[in-house]
């Protein structure tokens, strides 16, 4: 029966394919191509590359491209199609066209955009395996692209992030930090060992660790010259504290992404911890002791309110 739905998938392939080089359709057929119904190979470059270029005309034909991709990715029952096509839009966000980049769905909050948290294979064992990896990097996937309309596209250079807001660095931290623990939490691939589909998948998802935890430590390494320049509100450093426990629940999921700045981020946090921890803010009711819990919405509004000429200071004191 396995063997069956194997050779059922491989000739839908071929037909689909046969049809779109009857029709002169060649955004269709580079994605049929790349996307095959094939359970243990990834997309060649070859045809990511062929895909992506498709993205390089005008914005209508960007548009159809992702459309088109988008539809196969949200009607397919396949999990090794799902898979691939999450792979293709994974290398748009990260190589795309700005027009195409634009085309992709969006909701804010990366929450379930793809439609595929209920996905489900069950053509057989490896299918079945196969779908809590779909499941999982379309979450993925989803994150990383809502952090990267928060973010820009990375990399950032060091000049931007001097001149964000304190709020606004605060906002591109935690994105960041949502993309990170979403990477902590991918499945095991034990079971998967040897297949050259999901390997592709763990390695694509370990460059997005090394990239983010490199725009991470940038973003951190700007709060601790904030801080010592005193460029933060009270509320500010509240929300930080915060941002800084979550960093640091990060450190053990995230063992097999290697950085050279891995272990001077870990430093840094520790370092930003300590000097908040040590902190004493005055407030004309009298002495207030810095917590390390997150703020609740009402005491955010209150703080913000006593805080009003803080929070309206330039973002870096560096220039002034």
């Amino acid at each position: 029966m396995t063997k069956l739905k194997e050779l059922i998938g491989i000739m839908k392939d071929k037909a689909s394919q046969g049809k779109a080089a009857i029709l002169s359709k060649r955004a269709t057929l580079s994605l049929l191509r790349a996307t095959s119904h094939d359970s243990y190979a990834p997309p060649t470059c070859d045809h990511i590359s062929m895909l992506l270029s498709s993205g390089d005309g005008s914005r209508a034909t960007s548009s159809a491209a992702v459309h088109l991709l988008t539809h196969r990715l949200q009607t397919t029952q396949s999990s090794a199609v799902a898979l691939k096509c999450l792979i293709v839009v994974h290398h748009v966000i990260k190589r795309g066209s700005f027009i195409m980049r634009d085309q992709l769905p969006y909701s804010g909050g990366g929450r379930n955009y793809l439609n595929l948290s209920k996905f489900r294979d069950k053509s057989n064992p490896v299918c079945w395996e196969l779908s809590s990896w779909v499941r999982w990097y379309a979450k993925h996937v989803e994150q990383l692209l809502w952090a990267s309309r928060i973010v820009g596209f990375l990399p950032t250079e060091k000049e931007r992030v001097s001149g964000l807001t304190n709020g606004e660095l605060l906002r591109e931290t935690e994105a960041l930090l949502t993309v990170l623990e979403g990477i902590g939490n991918i499945p095991d691939a034990a079971s998967m060992e040897g297949n050259k589909l999901v390997s592709e998948i763990a390695t694509l998802v370990e460059e997005d660790g090394v990239a983010t935890l490199s725009e991470v430590f940038v973003r951190v390494n700007e709060f601790r010259e904030r801080l010592a320049m005193g460029c933060l509100g009270f509320g500010e450093v509240v929300e930080l504290v915060y941002v800084l426990n979550r960093l640091d629940r990060c450190k053990e999921i995230l063992v097999m992404v290697v950085i050279t700045e891995k272990q001077r981020l870990w430093d840094l946090v520790r370092e930003l911890k300590v000097k908040v921890e040590k902190m004493e803010v005055y407030r004309e009711e009298g002495k207030r002791t810095l917590t390390t819990h997150r703020a609740t919405k009402s005491d955010r509004f209150a703080l913000t309110f006593l805080n009003s000429v803080d929070l309206g200071r330039f973002p870096s004191a560096r220039f002034l």
